[in-house]
């Protein structure tokens, strides 16, 4: 199972970005998807996560500033963020827990990664 991110960048204080996840392989499903992110000096830390059934989780940091959604069908999830602020710069990982067939006990699959820096 490979997942790979896109749509980091530089961004000014207050702007917006979009992260998008594709996640491909030996996937028989998928039962969450999440976005991570792990700022300079700092342990990663969960930023939002959804699950196959639309049910949502955000770090208090974000709330009502990012949002996480998923497309059951493709296998993608996103992350919108708006209103972003200078300690919102980290690298943004995206990950899945995936069932890789009828039997698996499921098992948690990781991006390399996409940075996103909030600076004027």
């Amino acid at each position: 199972v490979q997942l790979a991110e896109t749509g980091g960048g530089l961004v000014q204080p207050g702007g917006s970005l979009r992260l998008s996840c594709v996640a491909s392989g030996s996937i028989f499903s998928i039962y969450n998807m999440a976005w991570n992110r792990q700022a300079p000096g700092k342990q990663r830390e969960l930023v939002a996560r959804i699950t196959n059934g639309g049910h949502k989780y955000y770090a208090d940091s974000v709330k009502g500033r990012f949002t996480i959604s998923m497309d059951n069908d493709k296998d993608t999830v996103d992350l919108q963020m708006n209103r972003l602020e200078p300690e919102d710069t980290a690298v943004y990982y995206c990950s899945a827990g995936v069932y890789i067939d009828a039997d698996d006990d499921g098992d948690e699959y990781w991006g390399k990664g996409t940075l996103v820096t909030v600076s004027s």
